[in-house]
């Protein structure tokens, strides 16, 4: 096992600069996951440590070794691909086996790691199966069993899950989570997949457009969002971004759709009149007397979906949208109007111009920088 530390790194495809300056350090045994949607930069920041890709500058170092220059087999990591790029020919057992014969492993060493993953991923009896004999998961389980037995120092996850369906998706995610808990091998995952990332990430690094947004523990990146992409980019529904003026004395924020609402920590003294950008999630809104509420939602739409129900609607003058998730079932009519209340600990307070969170003890990035 190893620590894997990222310091400044970047990537230049001809004159465009797709990843800019990315920091972190991996601790040794922790799984970190590179989160982010299409085109953000994860998979590229991923085959950089994997030596697939090029390190335009700074440097990517694995235990004690600078590896920018080191060949991918040199690097003693090991990569479990979207697709599982088995050997349709050979047997489970031969797939796992045949790296380590292309080294010149002897055949008992071989047998004993090849079982050992085995008995681990639960594959024993598929051993003499051909990858055709086998389900999507069995075959991911292959294609992990032949990093298990190289026993390297890294282990990396590129979207391994894509091609599986909804069931097969949760129940691999216990999987690797279990592998990872009893392998304790340094780990780093990448996918689009913001449950993925919550339920499987030690961290979470947060990419938009090529930059780290956030680092943090997935709670830390749920709660204290530090842009207003992360915030939108974690939770489903979306979280709720709604303009406010602050008032006066800074403490409060003012709309024509709702009475004064009470900032968290104290708000903002001396930026009184300033507009922010107020962001609520859909789960922490609550019914209340009318008297009480500090905004009337006109229902548009409802979906029922079980456990909770959401609903869509406007509030204020200009019809603002919003987006709230009720615990379990509720029928409401169209046009059916809710008073609702949040409470303040649950807003998250954003500077309308560059995105950064005002409300955070980090003070917020100058205009034009993100996080790292």
């Amino acid at each position: 096992m190893a620590q894997v530390s990222l310091k400044n790194v970047t990537k230049k495809f001809g004159k465009t600069e797709v990843i800019h300056g990315v920091s972190c350090d991996i601790r040794d045994g922790e799984f970190v996951v590179i989160l982010g949607p299409s085109g953000c930069g994860k998979s590229t920041l991923l085959r950089m440590v994997a030596g697939l890709e090029e390190v335009t500058s700074g440097e990517v170092i694995i235990g004690d070794r600078v590896v920018n220059r080191l060949e991918p087999a040199e690097r003693d990591i090991a990569m479990v691909f979207q697709n599982y790029a088995l050997y349709p020919h050979m047997t489970v057992y031969n797939n796992m086996a045949y790296g380590l014969k292309i080294r010149g492993m002897n055949k008992t060493e071989i047998e004993k790691r090849v079982l050992r993953a085995a008995r681990i991923l639960e594959l024993t009896e598929f051993l003499n199966r051909k990858p055709r004999e086998l389900s999507g998961g069995q075959r991911q389980r292959v294609a992990m069993g032949r990093c298990i037995v190289r026993q390297p120092k890294v282990f990396l996850f590129d979207e391994p899950l894509s091609n599986l369906d909804a069931k097969l998706r949760v129940q691999m995610r216990l999987e690797i989570r279990k592998l990872h808990e009893d392998l304790k091998v340094t780990s780093i995952y990448v996918t689009h997949d913001q449950v993925e990332a919550m339920t499987l990430g030690d961290r979470l690094i947060v990419m938009d457009q090529g930059y780290a947004a956030q680092i943090g523990t997935p709670l830390e990146v749920y709660e204290k969002p530090a842009t207003t992409f992360v915030a939108g980019f974690i939770g489903s529904p979306s979280m709720n971004f709604l303009t406010f003026r602050l008032s006066a004395d800074g403490r409060m924020v003012e709309h024509s759709g709702i009475t004064r609402l009470p900032l968290p920590e104290g708000g903002f003294p001396g930026h009184g009149g300033r507009e922010v950008v107020l962001g609520i999630r859909p789960e922490h809104f609550e019914f209340t007397a009318e008297e009480e509420g500090i905004m009337l939602l006109h229902v548009d739409h409802v979906e029922i979906l079980g456990a909770d129900t959401l609903v869509y609607g406007h509030f204020g003058e200009d019809k603002t949208s919003l987006t709230i998730r009720l615990p379990a079932v509720h029928h409401l009519d169209k046009n059916t109007v809710l008073p609702l209340r949040v409470l303040s600990k649950n807003l998250h307070v954003y500077d309308k111009e560059s995105g950064h969170r005002i409300s955070s003890s980090i003070p917020p990035l100058p205009l034009g920088e993100r996080a790292g």
